[in-house]
């Protein structure tokens, strides 16, 4: 079944389609070709491998045309003609800085990362899950996007983050995680109770400026960048560019990333899961003795 989300977008797109005017009956099958809808794009032509499957730059370029114009742009940059009534804006491809990633943060994502942010989609925004489009679509999709910045010709992505196993889930490690939670000050963003309303929250720009507002854990069922402990993980040891949200691979380390993990899973409160069971049970008799987090809490959350 095709999700609402997606009929919405898919109807955003034939819009942008008819407005900028027909595709060409003979339209050459170069990526740097003349188009009427398109501008030109950085870099000549590329391909994506993902798998087994080789995207060509080439068929992307006609499914951009077709689905992605309306919001991302004839230029790519996040300006088409819907984006004005967009919140969060779209992705400016021009810029190549992408929030979901398995790389350092500043380094290029992976084909596979492309694809997987295409395939999921992002929640609590406008960008549907492209499912409905064939895996071979997807993958020209992402060849073509990446012809939008020179800097898919000049860089390699970065070095894919090895996320070891998953340590037990226990009190203890959800009551560092909490610890953590304090002492890496995430509340002033997220809020004590993890409900996006943080002191910071209110002045937080993306790198275009834009206002970006933070998760709220208590709402939410899964994150932007994937729904397990390990997506969970790899947002801390990445980050979110062009976003407020940091990388804390330098920061964190042994089991720390886990325990935040653990932690975090516990604040997802219409999220049914094991940390947030234990949590429960632990705070139904210990509930005296759990300090606050905040700015008075000066010691951190026990």
């Amino acid at each position: 079944m095709i999700s609402s989300k997606f009929v919405a977008t898919f109807a955003l797109g034939s819009i942008a389609l008819l407005t900028f005017g027909a595709a060409p009956a003979t339209a050459q099958s170069h990526v740097n070709s003349p188009d009427p809808l398109l501008g030109a794009p950085s870099v000549n032509t590329e391909e994506s491998h993902i798998g087994t499957l080789t995207g060509h730059a080439e068929e992307g370029k006609h499914l951009y045309r077709r689905y992605c114009i309306g919001c991302h742009g004839p230029d790519g940059d996040g300006n088409g003609m819907n984006a004005q009534w967009i919140d969060p804006k779209p992705r400016d491809f021009t810029e190549a800085t992408f929030k979901c990633r398995s790389t350092p943060t500043g380094t290029l994502p992976t084909d596979q990362d492309l694809y997987n942010a295409i395939t999921r989609g992002f929640i609590n925004t406008n960008m549907p899950s492209w499912k409905p489009l064939t895996e071979q679509q997807r993958a020209d999709l992402v060849a073509f996007i990446k012809t939008w910045s020179p800097r898919w010709a000049k860089e390699k992505p970065g070095d894919v983050l090895v996320i070891p196993a998953e340590p037990p889930v226990t009190i203890e490690s959800i009551l560092h995680g909490r610890e953590l939670f304090q002492k890496l000050e995430c509340w002033k963003c997220h809020g004590p109770a993890g409900h996006g309303d943080g002191p910071s929250a209110a002045t937080l720009t993306d790198s275009k400026d834009n206002p970006i507002r933070p998760y709220n854990f208590s709402t939410g069922t899964r994150f932007k960048c994937g729904a397990t402990n390990q997506d969970i993980y790899r947002i801390f040891m990445t980050g979110v560019d062009g976003t407020p949200m940091p990388s804390f691979h330098d920061t964190l380390t042994g089991n720390d990333p886990w325990d935040l993990v653990h932690f975090l899973r516990t604040l997802q409160i219409s999220y049914p899961s094991k940390e947030l069971d234990l949590w429960q049970g632990y705070v139904a008799s210990h509930g005296k003795d759990i300090k606050p987090i905040g700015p008075d809490s000066a010691a951190g959350a026990q």
